[in-house]
């Protein structure tokens, strides 16, 4: 990681050079942003805010972590930048692992913003073309049973549910080893908890299940009908298989799902190639399952 120090207290920037260099970063130092003509990028930027120009570098750093590293607060030194594109800031005189301390913590966050972010447009992606039926997530009331065949369905609905509700979500998969357990240890106030594969559960673990989360922000997802729940109980009524279930799909199911989700992206030739039959056969299997092809 490229660090760029802009300290006019030369003694300071080069205890500080030092301890980053130690700590596998590599550093620059100059006097002022007015020193600056090399137009590399650099990954941190240490400003003091007692150099000339320090709010232009700022502006010029802003895509950058920038913590300042100032004498005393103010509207100056501290709002200001902040407003403008600044990370953080740092009161002199500081030890050197506290300002280590801050630099780790803001490039953590920056890598998370930036994952979080490509997971939310890919989830997006994938489920942006599911349907399910509209619900006042609002009113819902937990613990909530969704029964369904497409575990793509039930995704849908909790996605959609966090982003309308805006609240963290945690997951476990009920289908685990000592997935009960991970489940109460684990469980956080204030978040929605997604659990999957009910139906893997036992009687035995499902009833200790169910005792722990009531009153509780869950949604279960299953396969199978839960009998005599005292849950709110929701069927998506996608009784239709596909290969992602947990179920094992008939030949016939296969094929159809087959048919439907690649029928416009592969020729007849090459779609009953990869099928193993005919395209007379194809044909007969769309009559069959009245699929029609656009």
């Amino acid at each position: 990681m490229k660090v760029l120090i802009i300290e006019n207290e030369i003694y300071l920037a080069q205890s500080i050079s030092v301890k980053l260099n130690s700590a596998g970063y590599n550093c620059t130092i100059i006097n002022s942003f007015d020193e600056y003509h090399d137009k590399k990028h650099y990954d941190i930027v240490l400003l003091s805010t007692n150099t000339a120009n320090f709010l232009k570098a700022v502006e010029h750093f802003k895509h950058s972590i920038i913590i300042l590293l100032i004498s005393y607060i103010s509207t100056d030194t501290v709002s200001n930048p902040l407003k403008l594109g600044a990370s953080d800031y740092i009161q002199k005189p500081f030890m050197i692992e506290e300002l280590i301390r801050k630099i780790k913590h803001h490039q953590d966050f920056k890598k998370f913003s930036v994952q979080n972010k490509a997971y939310k447009n890919y989830i997006k992606s994938r489920l942006e073309t599911i349907k399910i039926p509209d619900y006042n997530f609002k009113k819902l009331k937990f613990p909530i049973i969704i029964k369904s065949n497409k575990q793509s369905s039930v995704d849908a609905f909790v996605f959609k549910f966090i982003n309308e509700c805006d609240i963290m979500l945690s997951y476990i998969d009920l289908a685990v080893t000592n997935s009960v357990e991970k489940v109460i240890k684990s469980y956080i106030e204030n978040t929605l908890l997604f659990l999957s594969n009910l139906q893997f559960l036992k009687p035995l673990e499902q009833e200790r299940l169910f005792e722990f989360i009531k009153n509780k922000s869950v949604i279960l997802h299953t396969n199978s009908n839960i009998p005599n729940s005292k849950f709110q109980y929701i069927n998506l009524n996608d009784d239709e298989k596909d290969i992602i279930s947990n179920e094992i799909l008939t030949l016939d199911e296969y094929a159809k799902f087959i048919i439907l989700k690649y029928q416009n992206v592969f020729s007849d030739t090459e779609l009953s190639k990869k099928l193993g039959i005919s395209r007379k056969s194809l044909w007969q299997k769309r009559k069959k399952y009245d699929i029609k092809k656009k």
